[in-house]
């Protein structure tokens, strides 16, 4: 069974498990389609599906099992901070002087799952820079890191995701771009665009990144939040005027994922899933 369409012209939105986090995998599933979600956000970490567990492949095929039964649709996330190193966040990097290899495996790993639960794309972002590596060095390392990504996504068919983060090497949707460019602009690169994420540091207005985005956009994710504050809020709780964003997403012929992206929710999970998604269909305009 596929996932269950929504009405035609209405947004896909779901839920991100990183906000679940003190949940099994299978109830998050369950409250989310009770709710009437229609996707969720996988991030791969060790609380939930580990990439690096002995048993993945029965795991994998448990979740395409349940995923099927309940309707949803899925988008493999490969954001989980400590993953890789218990210490530091988001390293090693596709930049870094060492270690490169462990985050291409990580990101191989990602895209046979994502291939074998029929998720359209992958998830990733650039994490930060070395601060010994000038800006040039660190472009040419990211750009023959994602090339070698590249080549694992055409083997599997699964495109890639590529989110600009606040306070990463690539912190905005142009300097996506300018890493697509450097790639020769492939198919099966795209972008994740996180709509807190823009209005927290872009320096364009939040739906002229909408619009900069908009043709190569694969998955979106969506929180309140801030100007110049990094934290995840839930709607209402920051300053995004939401209507205006989501219409922008309509017209713009997205027909992916709009995915509920507040890691801090796992306290009080249900609810803020039962809220988020409440605000977001009286936000979306018919």
């Amino acid at each position: 069974m596929s996932p269950i369409p929504p009405p035609a012209g209405r947004l896909r939105f779901g839920f991100g498990t990183n906000g679940f986090a003190l949940h099994r995998l299978d109830d998050v599933l369950t409250v989310l389609a009770d709710l009437g979600y229609d996707s969720v956000g996988l991030t791969l970490d060790h609380g939930h599906l580990d990439p690096f567990a002995a048993d993945l492949p029965r795991q994998v095929a448990h979740l395409a099992r349940r995923l099927d039964r309940l309707g949803l649709g899925v988008m493999v996330e490969t954001g989980a901070p400590y993953l890789l190193d218990p210490w530091h966040k988001h390293v090693p990097t596709l930049m870094s002087a060492s270690g490169t290899e462990r985050r291409v495996d990580l990101l191989g790993r990602a895209i046979r799952i994502a291939a074998d639960l029929g998720a359209p794309a992958v998830h990733l972002c650039s994490g930060p820079a070395p601060d010994d590596v000038s800006e040039e060095e660190a472009w040419k390392r990211l750009t023959a890191g994602c090339e070698e990504v590249l080549d694992l996504a055409r083997e599997h068919g699964v495109a890639l995701g590529f989110e600009p983060e606040p306070y990463m090497f690539v912190d905005t949707v142009q300097r996506v771009l300018d890493l697509r460019r450097r790639l020769g602009d492939p198919d099966l690169f795209g972008i994740t665009l996180d709509v807190g994420h823009a209005h927290c540091v872009e320096d364009l207005p939040l739906l002229d990144c909408v619009g900069l985005a908009a043709p190569h956009l694969v998955n979106v994710q969506i929180e309140d939040m801030r100007r110049g504050v990094h934290e995840h809020l839930e709607f209402g709780a920051g300053e995004i005027d939401f209507p205006p964003v989501l219409a922008a997403l309509k017209a713009s012929g997205y027909q992916g994922p709009v995915s509920v992206e507040i890691q801090g929710a796992s306290l009080n999970a249900p609810e803020v899933a039962r809220r988020s998604l409440e605000f977001l269909k009286a936000a979306e305009p018919s």
